[in-house]
């Protein structure tokens, strides 16, 4: 008897530890930004998940685990040599730790957002491919991207006089300069303004000022699902100029094409192009992650204008005048679902 009673104790003991790390409601973000108010997102985010979450609770056996509804039946780990930072912002879940294999990494509300060994396949190519398709991009706004990568790129064009950054989340920004110093001395440059604040509201009262919009976004899931819908497009529209170019982060083929088409049909009427580019990313689900790439009074940006000069290029690690073209090059079943072609 007491044999058994022990062997139902541990078996209730297992299945307890097991529910207490099973991921919680997965409001994930490439870089948090939500079209409400400071105020009422973070309401929103109490209301809708009460407990929040806990990123040390993914931390099970000295392994990170990202598990998110958006990827069901998958996940990626990676081995936590060091947990640098993990506190609660006013809107998410903010974890950092230093990985065995892929440097410092950036968590947010569970989900990677960057690991310094491969975050240059993402940057150069969500900031590089809308500025040199543009022939001569003079203003550009950066809508989340708080980590500072985004804007590290934009600097490398000399021609851009003015680099606007809104980014809901402070606490973002701080920890990127005090652990991701190399993507964070984007924020050193001088032509760099910093807006702590509601990218849409920014939108709106900048009508016609930029000639490029980068859009570093959350995953489509709970209220950042605004970022998938027509009217933050339309906004990015009214806030571009003529010839410009918005460039926005598009989730992946491999899990989400019933989100991506029918964004692609819906603001096909608004631009006059609609293109979808991708990169590979090995610690981003399925190891690809798509760029939306839409243009007001000029055609597609699947073709450069202009080339990145030579010193340049030899500081890149992925961008090429090659590669941009390619990336607009889709599988069958990519280039049939989402282009309906």
């Amino acid at each position: 008897v007491l044999l058994a009673t022990l062997l139902t104790s541990l078996v209730s003991a297992f299945q307890i530890h097991n529910l207490r790390h099973l991921p919680q409601s997965l409001s994930s973000s490439r870089t948090h930004f939500i079209k409400m108010s400071a105020t009422n997102e973070a309401e929103a985010a109490t209301e809708e998940f009460p407990q929040g979450l806990n990123g040390m609770d993914l931390i099970i056996d000295g392994w990170f685990h990202e598990r998110g509804v958006l990827w069901p039946g998958q996940a990626m780990t990676l081995k936590v040599k060091n947990v640098l930072d993990h506190h609660r912002s006013d809107f998410q879940d903010v974890l950092v730790f230093e990985s065995e294999s892929h440097g410092n990494v950036l968590v947010l509300d569970g989900v990677i957002q960057v690991t310094e060994r491969d975050e240059f396949a993402y940057q150069e190519m969500i900031a590089h491919i809308p500025l040199y398709a543009h022939k001569d991009p003079q203003k550009v706004l950066v809508i989340g991207g708080g980590d500072g990568g985004v804007l590290r790129e934009i600097a490398r064009h000399p021609g851009v006089q003015e680099i606007v950054i809104c980014e809901i989340d402070g606490d973002v920004i701080d920890v990127s300069k005090k652990y991701l110093p190399t993507l964070a001395k984007g924020y050193d440059d001088p032509r760099v303004t910093v807006h702590v604040m509601d990218g849409a509201k920014f939108m709106d009262e900048n009508k016609a000022s930029f000639d490029v919009i980068i859009t570093d976004s959350s995953d489509p899931v709970g209220p950042a699902s605004v970022l998938f819908e027509t009217p933050f497009y339309e906004s990015m529209f009214h806030s571009l100029r003529d010839g410009g170019i918005v460039c926005t982060q598009g989730e992946c083929m491999w899990l989400h094409l019933d989100l991506i088409r029918p964004l692609v049909r819906s603001i096909s009427r608004i631009y006059q192009s609609v293109g979808y580019a991708y990169t590979t990313i090995p610690t981003y689900p399925s190891g690809q992650i798509g760029f939306i790439l839409a243009t007001k009074g000029r055609g597609s940006c699947e073709e450069p204008t202009r080339a990145p000069p030579t010193e340049v290029q030899r500081d890149l690690q992925y961008y090429t005048t090659e590669l941009h073209k390619a990336a607009f090059v889709l599988p069958a079943f990519a280039k049939r679902t989402i282009m309906g072609m």
